[in-house]
């Protein structure tokens, strides 16, 4: 009997050793998330919509987790004030101009509030004050705008798989164009008859100077552009003898 006794004591004893350690743990981790056992200051923000933030949400200053979410309170129909506990240690980087933002911690992750950085010249932030706030875009809005965007981008690989499958079709002008042999060929007897008609005028260019009414005129052109060659000569001739004769006085003037 005292033997049963004794075991029965023992394991009794592990039990309440057991739970208050599993209590002082749970005590610990809820304590440690609420910055129960660290200096930390209050602060608050408003929201038109919250966009599923919930009480206990982390609360992030320079990509660091700073605090949590202590309370969410509907003010009236168009306000939600935040209440927010931040550690102590980073009062002194949060100005009062910084701005209070709902982002999260991934692409469909936990919502938290991000604090941005404030100006350099901004006052420190006060125990208990009021900072501004950014309010969040809705994920729905986002969807839509995508599924929009979705909807146009199927419409044109729609009417684009047409276009092409009426080209392969030889639809439309561009599809004639391409898989019409005649009109190839026209275009190209057209380009041939164009070759043709530039060297016919070539010809009839030259026999042109060689007619006896017009030599005259070609001759007289010829002379006057000999002429325009032989002024300009003469004119860089001039110019290159006043150099000279200036470079010949210069010298005259340093050998003195």
């Amino acid at each position: 009997m005292d033997t049963h006794t004794q075991k029965f004591k023992v394991r009794l004893g592990l039990f309440i050793a057991g739970g208050l350690l599993l209590f002082m743990v749970t005590i610990f981790l809820i304590g440690k998330q609420k910055n129960l056992f660290n200096p930390v200051f209050k602060l608050s923000t408003t929201f038109y919509n919250v966009s599923g933030l919930q009480v206990g949400s982390n609360i992030r200053f320079s990509g660091i987790n700073v605090g949590t979410v202590d309370d969410i309170k509907i003010i009236n129909d168009s306000t939600v004030r935040v209440n927010m506990i931040i550690l102590k240690k980073v009062q002194q980087f949060i100005k009062t101009d910084c701005e209070a933002g709902i982002g999260s911690s991934g692409i469909i992750g936990d919502k938290m509030i991000v604090i941005s950085q404030g100006s350099n010249d901004a006052d420190i932030i006060k125990d208990g004050q009021q900072i501004i706030s950014n309010e969040p875009v809705e994920t729905d809005a986002i969807m839509g705008s995508l599924k929009v965007t979705a909807d146009n981008a199927a419409i044109l690989s729609g009417q684009l798989v047409e276009i092409i499958f009426n080209i392969n079709h030889g639809k439309g002008t561009l599809g004639r164009l391409i898989q019409d042999t005649t009109i190839a060929n026209n275009i190209n007897q057209t380009i041939v008859n164009l070759k043709s008609s530039t060297k016919g005028l070539d010809e009839n260019m030259n026999a042109a100077k060689e007619n006896f009414l017009l030599k005259g005129y070609y001759r007289r052109k010829g002379k006057a552009t000999e002429k325009l060659k032989e002024d300009a000569q003469k004119s860089t001739d001039s110019t290159l003898k006043v150099k000279n004769e200036e470079q010949k006085a210069e010298d005259k003037l340093k050998t003195k």
